[in-house]
């Protein structure tokens, strides 16, 4: 009993400075969500989880990596992998989770598209979304020259290129970015302090700002329904559950989302175990070497859709395409004119044939991406790329016209 008043008293004397029963009203237990949503809202739940597992098993490599040229290579591939103890399984959750938390972003995003859930109030939720997709991508960029190796190296040549701006010949400022003519122990330096410290504190800001923009309008559902949260949430806490459209954050929907990351975690460390190869380019196994360039450089493949972009045109005109394919999703909440807050499926022909096509076009340009850019495979690649930018020209167009539901 003693010890029931003591924590009373601690929670009292934390509420009165923190005001933490409110804050849990707020974001858990009356914070609603709409029923009629299925297990693709729960990509954010999966996303935050596997972000948790990038950061613990970074932290463990980090005790062991050496962010010098010298060693870099060889505190990855012998030190951690042979010589500490379980090394390999952390390396293995971490390179395995960078390449599938792309998978889940890019689920996240096209199950937004295709419910309209950036629309109507929820702009910035899918800023502050796609913010956090750009910030992941440095992310796993930074990331990827850690190792060291020739696909890391060259890698880290070329994206770097870019910022010399083509014919501008900003070459200054590419050495600025690298510390050096080429990239050097103050490239691998700079990297290393990015991907261990900046970047992972910009995500955590981003996450936080992405929950409260996503906070204030609540949720969409799949069925694009507006009903009065106010209404409902009485509904539910005067015990007619069964009659509201609504259910609490916690634990209700927290709950299904443990069912979905359960189900994750079991291909998650699936992959881990018996498939982590194709989260480890082969290429990268071979030291850095800035006299031996790799037959065919490429980056890893939630960049290829867009190294594809780049890859058919000229110098300059790739560039712009390459730019204009990193801010068009910024655009979509106001490309889109529809006034309908909907399915695809449900808001006619042309939108729903416009999402399809778009993501069968990523699927090309990204096949087309780890390809060698010849003979017909340089002829796809084109074609794909000119389609991503019609669909993008097209869905103002298409949408204008759309009928109100």
């Amino acid at each position: 009993m003693a010890h029931f008043e003591k924590a009373t008293g601690m929670r009292d004397w934390l509420n009165q400075r923190l005001a933490i029963d409110k804050v849990e009203k707020v974001m858990a237990s009356e914070y609603w969500i709409p029923k009629n949503i299925n297990f693709l809202w729960a990509m954010g739940m999966v996303l935050a989880i596997t972000f948790a597992l990038l950061l613990v098993s970074g932290i463990f490599l980090l005790m062991y990596y050496q962010p010098n040229v010298e060693t870099a290579f060889d505190s990855v591939n012998y030190t951690i992998m042979q010589e500490v103890e379980f090394g390999w399984l952390w390396r293995h959750v971490h390179a395995v989770a960078a390449s599938v938390v792309f998978l889940i972003i890019y689920i996240h995003m096209l199950t937004g598209i295709y419910y309209g859930s950036y629309k109507k109030g929820r702009e910035m939720i899918w800023i502050s979304g796609m913010l956090l997709f750009v910030t992941f991508s440095a992310e796993a960029f930074s990331g990827y020259m850690l190792p060291w190796g020739q696909m890391s190296y060259w890698a880290g040549m070329v994206i770097t290129n870019l910022f010399a701006a083509g014919s501008l010949e900003l070459n200054g400022v590419v050495e600025w970015i690298r510390g050096d003519y080429v990239p050097g122990q103050a490239f691998l330096g700079r990297f290393f302090m990015l991907h261990v410290l900046l970047l992972p504190l910009a995500i955590i800001a981003l996450i936080g700002i992405h929950f409260a923009a996503l906070r204030i309008p609540h949720v969409n559902n799949q069925d694009g329904e507006e009903f009065d949260f106010d209404v409902e949430s009485k509904k539910y806490l005067a015990g007619k559950k069964k009659e509201s459209k609504v259910i609490r954050f916690a634990n209700d929907f927290m709950s299904k989302d443990m069912f979905v990351v359960s189900i994750f975690l079991m291909f998650f460390f699936y992959l881990v175990f018996w498939q982590y190869g194709f989260a480890m380019d082969p290429v990268n196994f071979d030291p850095a070497d800035g006299l031996v360039t790799p037959a065919h450089i490429y980056p890893e493949w939630y960049f290829l859709w867009s190294y594809e972009i780049l890859r058919p045109f000229s110098r300059d005109v790739g560039l712009i395409a390459f730019a204009f394919a990193q801010v068009i999703f910024f655009a979509l909440p106001f490309l889109d004119r529809s006034p309908n807050v909907a399915a695809a499926n449900r808001r006619g022909i042309a939108f729903a044939l416009w999402f399809w096509l778009m993501v069968i076009d990523l699927i090309v340009l990204t096949a087309m991406g780890k390809l060698p850019p010849e003979g017909i495979f340089n002829d796809i690649g084109l074609y794909a790329a000119l389609g991503f930018f019609v669909l993008w020209i097209a869905l103002p167009i298409i949408t204008k016209f759309e009928k109100k539901l």
